[in-house]
């Protein structure tokens, strides 16, 4: 996993979000390299959650080992 699209994911946040400033972006760019990690996957999208400041919405998809379609996950994490 590059750390490119990240940075451009959080970015796009950033600008969709509204509110939320760069601490917020850089903590949801933490919490998204956790995220792919701990499930494996690619990094999808990487958002402040849009009712607390302190959270954030990590989507990525998993990849399956049976030849079945990959998964899309979203998952809500404090922002680290």
């Amino acid at each position: 996993m590059s750390l490119k699209p990240i940075y451009i994911l959080v970015l796009t946040g950033m600008l969709l979000g509204g509110n939320s400033g760069t601490a917020g972006a850089a903590s949801c760019a933490n919490a998204a390299r956790q995220v792919a990690a701990s499930t494996g996957g690619d990094l999808l999208s990487a958002l402040p959650a849009p009712d607390d400041p302190n959270m954030c919405l990590v989507t990525v998809i998993v990849p399956a080992s049976d030849g079945t379609p990959p998964r899309k996950i979203t998952r809500r994490v404090p922002a680290s």
